[in-house]
């Protein structure tokens, strides 16, 4: 229980990724779905907008596991990209957060 006191911030912050990453997956899948029944799909601007907030892994999970936007080069590489600077920004805040 030290610890959730200690580090609280890690903690919201962890969470806050897993829950993000979800949704992207999520939304590969939904899309990817919306596709294959020719129903309304979801704007590729919402599918940037989340993996630039965070959830990069779970859309590029999802990208991978439902074959869904790769063939398109802005998918399959500003995703990993995306991805990478969110790495090294986490990196960065919790060097910052355990190194105090």
């Amino acid at each position: 229980m030290d610890f959730l006191k200690e580090h609280f911030a890690a903690v919201i912050i962890a969470a806050y990724f897993l829950i993000i990453n979800i949704t992207g997956f999520a939304m590969a899948y939904s899309d990817k779905t919306k596709a294959v029944n020719g129903k309304r799909r979801i704007s590729e601007k919402a599918l940037f907008f989340v993996s630039f907030i965070g959830g990069s892994a779970g859309m590029l999970i999802g990208m991978k596991k439902f074959r869904h936007k790769t063939k398109q080069k802005r998918f399959m590489l500003g995703i990993p990209l995306m991805m990478i600077f969110q790495i090294a920004l986490a990196a960065v805040i919790l060097a910052y957060i355990f190194l105090q």
